[in-house]
């Protein structure tokens, strides 16, 4: 009996030391309770940056003269792999892409400096321009980004980049554009690369800790942003060099398997 005791007990010990993660390391926003209010990070105004692509229409009254500041549409041609004849991808594409001195070319009103500005401050200023120089009258200036997007690399379901449809696009909608974190990810470390400048800062964010997430600088992100999410200890012990070391499942599993049949002989003996 004390031979099948000690077995039982060994038994034990090896599924706690191969047991999953504990329900506390998944749980979001674990300090958050009904009725709670938290005061957000004053939200940054994504500005223009070198090499950003933008892509700027002018309308007024006055179709035919507005042309004349609108670039030409170019359609793009997608040659298909072992298809020599291109298809015509139907979607239009009016674009600016912004030099490294911070410039761009606008017809008629020649090079501009776009380059620190708002989407709003550069339909503002090239409207005062078309204004001023008595070129159009009334005229409605529509300035987007073309290429505003994120990277999401880590532990979520379909990691890569994705483009952003407004400026204050926060950490979790992009989370979620990723299908969320997935098991293994580390909630509680959560990193955001964005360069300022010159230099390149590293955010740390909690998603267990409403209170840290809120007022994080990176809860609202910036164009070419890198989310990345950690592996957490569970899928540390997965990926090891050759998968069958003391930190990883496999080996307890072999172990366990290992003493079963010897704890099996010496019993039968």
């Amino acid at each position: 009996m004390r031979y099948k005791l000690l077995h039982s007990l060994l038994l034990a010990g090896l599924a706690l030391l191969c047991s999953c993660s504990t329900p506390k390391d998944v749980l979001y926003f674990q300090d958050l309770r009904p009725g709670d209010v938290y005061r957000l990070e004053e939200a940054q105004d994504i500005t223009v940056r070198p090499m950003d692509k933008l892509t700027i229409v002018v309308n007024s009254r006055d179709p035919q003269l507005t042309a004349l500041f609108n670039l030409p549409e170019v359609r793009k041609q997608i040659s298909v792999s072992g298809n020599s004849a291109p298809l015509n991808n139907s979607q239009g594409v009016l674009g600016y892409t912004v030099g490294s001195d911070g410039y761009i070319d606008f017809p008629v009103l020649g090079r501009l400096l776009v380059a620190g500005m708002t989407r709003e401050q550069i339909a503002a200023h090239i409207k005062k321009e078309l204004v001023t120089r008595d070129l159009v009258k009334d005229p409605v200036v529509t300035v987007e980004f073309a290429n505003l997007g994120v990277s999401v690399l880590g532990e979520v379901k379909s990691p890569g980049r994705y483009l952003l449809d407004r400026d204050q696009t926060t950490i979790l909608d992009v989370l979620g554009m990723a299908g969320d974190l997935t098991i293994y990810g580390n909630r509680a470390k959560v990193l955001v690369l964005r360069q300022e400048g010159d230099t390149r800062k590293t955010y740390a964010v909690d998603l267990t800790s409403s209170s840290q997430v809120y007022s994080s600088p990176a809860y609202y992100l910036q164009q070419n942003d890198v989310i990345y999410v950690e592996p957490n200890a569970m899928r540390a012990r997965q990926s090891t060099v050759n998968g069958n070391n003391v930190r990883s499942t496999s080996f307890w599993f072999s172990l366990a398997s290992l003493l079963t049949s010897l704890t099996t002989i010496f019993i039968v003996k």
